[in-house]
């Protein structure tokens, strides 16, 4: 009765060969397909990840230069009130004020810079080793099922199909992933190409700081203002000098240039550099005009040589001369910054050459994971027909088709 019931079962599941030969060449078929689809994602995992720490170092370098910026100013304030603390209180309140703002935004932008860095570095290589890994775990499995079909071991089989099982559904995962990605790049991208067309509307206003800078135009006038203010008192005091010279010093002698002062007057205090006159010093070279004046020795002989300034007096200035030298060569750096013409010209940068290549990076990547995904899937379903269609029946090595009892 048993014997019966097992011909008969063998005789419902008998196949003709035909359908042996079309399961085994879809299965070989869809092998090799998951083969080049797993190529098209390893390639399209290593273009995406060097476009995106392209882009990422890109922008977060021109937050680094930013940071320097602030810092430099910072030292140059913190220098510029150490030489003035003894004769100028309310410039040095002024300073202060400043310096402090500019060291707080300096602190927040490293932070958010070595914050970012490290987390975006992180997230990055995880991706991309999560999609190394699962392509190349999907492919070991997918070779050895071939060759546990070849060398008829059935429970081999079974057991890389429950895993093939597991691997196509962290496929389909990262598939997801990727497809995320692939909004964010969109995302990303025209974000970038909103603030550039209009900053202050921009869906990064808040997290850009320049774009929501409410006193930079009042930072930048207070600095003009202050340098204006000593570069007027340094020229009426250069005036001076040929009345306090000796009375025998020739005309000639007692010639004395005049200092650059490149800000223009109140209420704006503008930066212009290129209307001084062009006979004028930059104050810089103050130092080397007092040198010529300067008291080295005794005062009787100094008097004698037409040397009138004292040495601690001369120090001074060129304290004053260099501080304020070091402040000018500056400024064009912290309009910059104020204004956010590094951060702009990095997004314009990224825009203009680093959008399109990106985008397209992500994009290939979620669609080589998608096709790669949709031929585990199939390639799972085939080999589960072809573990059904094998059952109970016996094959010899590298055979497809039953051996007929």
């Amino acid at each position: 009765m048993i014997k019966n019931s097992s011909d008969s079962y063998a005789h419902m599941v008998d196949h003709p060969n035909s359908s042996y030969i079309l399961l085994f060449w879809l299965i070989i078929f869809f092998t090799l397909l998951s083969i080049v689809a797993s190529s098209f994602v390893v390639a399209a995992n290593q273009c995406s990840m060097h476009k995106t720490k392209k882009l990422i170092e890109t922008m977060l370098d021109a937050g680094s230069d930013a940071q320097q910026v602030m810092q430099r100013t910072k030292n140059i304030l913190l220098t510029f009130q150490t030489v003035l603390s003894p004769y100028d209180s309310e410039s040095i309140h002024m300073l202060s004020v400043t310096t402090h703002s500019l060291r707080r935004e300096s602190v927040s932008v490293k932070q958010f810079i070595d914050t970012s860095r490290h987390s975006t570095k992180t997230a990055v290589v995880t991706l991309y080793v999560a999609n190394l890994v699962v392509v190349v775990s999907n492919l070991v499995f997918v070779v050895a099922a071939l060759v546990s079909f070849f060398f008829r071991w059935p429970l081999g089989l079974i057991i890389i199909l429950f895993c093939c099982w597991i691997l196509t559904g962290l496929s389909w995962f990262l598939t997801g992933i990727n497809f995320f990605f692939h909004n964010f790049a969109e995302d990303t991208c025209n974000a970038l190409e909103d603030f550039q067309q209009n900053p202050q509307n921009s869906s990064l206003q808040s997290v850009v700081p320049c774009t929501k800078y409410p006193t930079s135009n009042t930072l930048l006038v207070r600095i003009g203002s202050t340098i204006h203010n000593y570069m007027s008192q340094i020229n009426l005091k250069l005036a001076e000098l040929p009345a306090l010279a000796r009375p025998t010093e020739t005309d000639d002698d007692l010639v004395v240039q005049e200092v650059c002062n490149p800000f223009s007057g109140a209420p704006n205090y503008t930066f212009t550099p290129d209307k001084c006159p062009t006979d004028s010093i930059p104050v810089g070279n103050l130092p080397n005009i007092l040198s010529r004046y300067t008291c080295y020795k005794s005062s009787k002989k100094c008097r004698g040589e037409g040397k009138f300034l004292p040495e601690a007096l001369y120090d001074e200035c060129r304290a004053y001369s260099e501080s304020l030298q070091d402040l000018i060569d500056i400024y064009p750096d912290l309009v910059s910054l104020l204004k956010c013409s590094q951060v702009k010209q990095a997004f314009s940068d990224i825009v203009q050459f680093q959008c399109k290549p990106f985008r397209k990076a992500a994009r290939r990547l979620w669609l080589s994971t998608l096709l790669f995904s949709v031929c585990l899937v199939i390639l799972t379903l085939l080999w589960a027909a072809k573990a059904y269609q094998d059952k109970g029946k016996l094959f010899s090595p590298c055979s497809i088709f039953p051996e007929r009892v």
